[in-house]
């Protein structure tokens, strides 16, 4: 009886997931090839994995695919991008993660699926789309106790570097070993103390909404409140530039820290990814299509994300307030030339200042920002 139960169930699983498969996969072939994509095999065994995945997360969270408070047309986008990017949710260490959230949608609350790029995932973007390259080798982790020679250049002739690990002493530098198209090898090297740069982005993205207690929200603090917040959020950012990683022990800044970042059992591994993070992130990639070059700035420019979630949660949901009009045509009366009335609002974003900013942001150098650390962040 209890094989019958146990074999109906696993019926019923398969058959929903290949219902949801067979939803999905004509939809994102169809909007890949529009974009002009070809989408392999691999690419439709990414998006599979990933809609076990994301079912995974959605039972364990109570919500059905069917669940009107599910927002679907999030999901296509992000099975959009997996395919798009190849991204394999199996794949051991993961590439990719999803997690729930609850997102406000005008007056309503709405689940959303979100997906983090893990920093094998980055890798394997590397060796997929990287601009020459031929092969990506095992990175190195060098500690403070190894022995490390940095590489040397005569013209164009090489020294490679020299590393002999103690496996002692923490993890000072990664270096990636790129055998490029030409058969010729570049070494790549992100230091330790380089990552008190995200850590900044970090505190300062958990910021963006911290009044201290001087407005009841950052949207209707008054010109003279936000200059004092403002002023406060520098000096904060000024105290981590000022500590360095030992921020991260700062009892004054604990509040604005993510558990990720400052709990003991974690804070290496985090430290570890975003110096993979800086090397991967600069090297040049080659997508083939700026459709897959979007997606991918999309995922991994923090910056842009942030603004994107600005523009999207509050771009026209507040009435302005504006001068009174009557007082306006007495201006004009009482003066020769017209007077220009600046209306902006950093509320109001319009269509045209929405595609300035996104090209600000396409061009600008990255920096890593974690909104809300995900499983592996």
């Amino acid at each position: 009886m209890g094989n019958q139960l146990a074999q109906k169930q696993t019926k019923t699983f398969e058959t929903k997931l290949a219902k949801v498969n067979n939803m999905y996969l004509p939809m994102i072939q169809n909007q890949l090839q529009g974009n002009g994509v070809r989408m392999d095999d691999y690419s439709k065994q990414c998006v599979i994995s990933a809609i076990s995945a994301i079912n995974n997360v959605l039972d364990t969270n109570g919500i059905s695919w069917n669940d009107e408070r599910l927002d679907q047309s999030n999901i296509t986008q992000i099975l959009l991008e997996v395919a798009a990017l190849k991204l394999n949710a199996a794949a051991n260490p993961r590439e990719v993660y999803f997690q729930l959230r609850n997102v406000k949608r005008g007056d309503k609350w709405v689940k959303q699926i979100e997906m983090g790029i893990e920093g094998d995932g980055n890798d394997a973007i590397l060796a997929r789309f990287g601009r020459d390259v031929k092969q990506v080798k095992q990175f190195w982790l060098v500690r403070s106790e190894d022995h490390f020679e940095y590489p040397s250049y005569n013209g164009l002739e090489l020294t490679p570097p020299k590393w002999t690990p103690t496996g002692k002493g923490e993890v000072v530098r990664v270096v990636y070993p790129i055998i490029k198209t030409d058969g010729s090898v570049e070494f790549y090297i992100a230091e330790r103390d380089d990552v008190v740069k995200n850590l900044i982005a970090h505190i300062n993205n958990n910021l963006m909404n911290e009044t201290f207690g001087l407005a009841k929200d950052r949207h209707s603090a008054t010109p003279e409140q936000k200059k004092k917040i403002n002023a406060k959020k520098q000096e904060i950012l000024q105290r981590v530039q000022e500590l360095g990683l030992k921020a991260l022990d700062d009892p004054e800044l604990q509040e604005y820290i993510s558990p990720a970042w400052k709990d003991p059992h974690s804070r290496e591994s985090m430290i570890i990814r975003k110096m993979r993070n800086n090397i991967v992130k600069k090297i040049p990639k080659d997508f083939g299509s700026a459709f897959v070059e979007i997606i991918y700035d999309n995922n991994t420019d923090p910056e842009y994300k942030r603004i994107r979630k600005e523009i999207n949660e509050y771009a026209n949901q507040e009435v302005l307030d504006f001068e009174d009009v009557q007082a306006i045509e007495h201006n004009k009366s009482q003066k020769p030339a017209p007077e220009v009335i600046d209306y902006q609002s950093e509320e109001v974003v319009s269509q045209n200042e929405r595609q300035e900013v996104e090209e600000k942001t396409e061009n600008s150098e990255q920096t890593e920002m974690v909104f809300e650390e995900g499983p592996g962040f």
